[in-house]
């Protein structure tokens, strides 16, 4: 029953495939504003869980424009290669990551971040 607003980056968890292209399970995570966080609010909704996200450090690259899904994957692939065999990260998933509201045409911001091992 509280309205928190959107807040960035919307974060999704992408679990890729074999092959790079993504499976169809994510998980979409939206940060909890400051005010709230000490004591969240509680979902209504049972498919809503609130987690806590550990600190972490992340190879990440940033791209513009509206993303989709294969843009996401191409940019994985981008960052995968320029990191090559001697990075330690997390191969089996990683997060695609949005910043602006759909109705922002210019300047964009979107990133994938690989979780350093």
């Amino acid at each position: 029953g509280i309205g928190m607003g959107m807040t960035a980056p919307v974060s999704i968890t992408a679990f890729p495939a074999e092959d790079g292209s993504l499976q169809q399970k994510v998980k979409v995570s939206l940060r909890i504003p400051s005010q709230f966080q000490a004591n969240p609010p509680c979902p209504s909704d049972e498919s809503v869980k609130i987690e806590e996200r550990q600190g972490m450090t992340v190879y990440s690259t940033q791209f513009g424009g509206y993303a989709k899904e294969t843009d996401y994957v191409n940019y994985a692939a981008k960052l995968k290669s320029a990191l090559g065999s001697e990075a330690a990260y997390r191969k089996d998933f990683y997060f695609c990551n949005g910043y602006d509201p759909p109705m922002k045409p210019y300047g964009r911001r979107n990133e994938v971040w690989f979780v350093k091992e």
